[in-house]
């Protein structure tokens, strides 16, 4: 099997890591060598932080290069613009339409961009923008972005809808495992 590339981007505090560690689980469980690199900016200031997930038959390296990854999961609009050069050509990019003001949009020194989704549309590129926090609220938290941006990923895989739940239980503490179980089923229905 030839390697695939998932790369998942957002801002500090948007779980990302919790994301990358669900999909890991997964893919362990499959039977696939996989390779797991975090890069943090600065996330405690609202900075991106970005996860390389690799799997394979033989995975050697956890990085990955631009026009290389086969997915980019955005937690935020910016980010996702920031980062489409990884995607390679007629990759798959599954964004959620929130955005996240950074610093110099805060401070006045920039302007939000306007009209991303229809920019990284004209690309060659599968571009699937839903409005995760909507979603995530539904199921009862704001914080569950991510698990409703994996549930829509999870569309994407050949992998039994158990076996993702079974992937959520591992990876999330018991109180909030009803919750995370309902955003990823409102994010795989969207």
């Amino acid at each position: 099997m030839q390697t695939k590339n998932i790369m998942i981007v957002g801002v500090g505090g948007q779980g990302s890591l919790l994301a990358s560690k669900l999909l890991g689980r997964l893919l362990l469980t499959k039977g696939y060598d996989i390779k797991v690199s975090e890069v943090h900016g600065m996330s405690q200031r609202g900075g991106s932080v970005v996860t390389y997930v690799r799997y394979g038959e033989k995975v050697y390296s956890p990085v990955i290069d631009k026009g290389e990854a086969d997915y980019i999961v955005s937690f935020e609009l910016l980010e996702a613009a920031r980062w489409t050069e990884y995607l390679k050509e007629g990759g798959h990019l599954v964004v959620n339409t929130q955005q996240i003001n950074p610093m110099p949009v805060i401070t006045g020194a920039a302007v939000y961009p306007d009209e991303l989704v229809a920019k990284m549309k004209e690309k060659n590129i599968v571009v699937d923008a839903i409005d995760a926090l909507s979603l995530a609220e539904q199921a009862g938290s704001a914080k569950a972005v991510n698990i409703v941006l994996m549930g829509h990923l999870s569309r994407s895989f050949g992998f039994e809808l158990e076996e993702w739940m079974k992937a959520i239980e591992a990876s999330v503490p018991p109180k909030f495992l009803e919750l995370n179980k309902k955003a990823f089923l409102l994010g795989r229905e969207a």
